[in-house]
């Protein structure tokens, strides 16, 4: 008997159970521009479900289930990481848009860079003067010479 979806002679090098456990891998894969359309309540539901759906695979696993069930938990395990990186990039971008324009923003949101780059002066705090400072050098302007040969 043939797999459900297989062109007619697709399976030519490969076993019956490995073709089908390739069909069902490629009729289950999320794709991530589906998951961003959805709103988080609905990736949660799609996470849940997921999650049941590997717990099931894997206790078909355990008690000797058909080769395209063990091919699935890899597919299931790949789309529960895709749901959960859609969902946090979500929330990072609601966070991203509640902080925008405030004095403070959580440490997570600012930019990473490097430690020493963090902790280096602004570049107008780098240039900043004294009152004092000022005074001296509008008082005593550097010297102009003028070079003749």
């Amino acid at each position: 008997s043939r797999c459900f979806g297989s062109p007619a002679g697709s399976s030519l090098h490969r076993s019956p159970q490995a073709h089908c456990a390739a069909a069902l891998a490629r009729m289950t894969k999320l794709k991530a521009y589906e998951l961003r359309a959805k709103t988080s309540k609905e990736l949660l539901q799609e996470l849940d479900d997921m999650k049941a759906e590997l717990a099931t695979l894997r206790v078909a696993k355990v008690s000797g289930g058909a080769a395209s069930k063990l091919a699935k938990i890899k597919v299931v395990r790949k789309n529960i990481a895709r749901i959960l990186t859609v969902y946090s990039t979500k929330q990072k971008m609601e966070a991203r848009k509640q902080y925008k324009g405030k004095k403070y923003v959580p440490l997570d949101l600012r930019p990473k860079k490097t430690r020493k780059i963090r902790r280096a002066l602004k570049v107008e705090q780098k240039f900043m003067k004294l009152p004092k400072q000022k005074v001296k050098l509008s008082n005593f302007p550097m010297r102009r010479f003028a070079v003749s040969m």
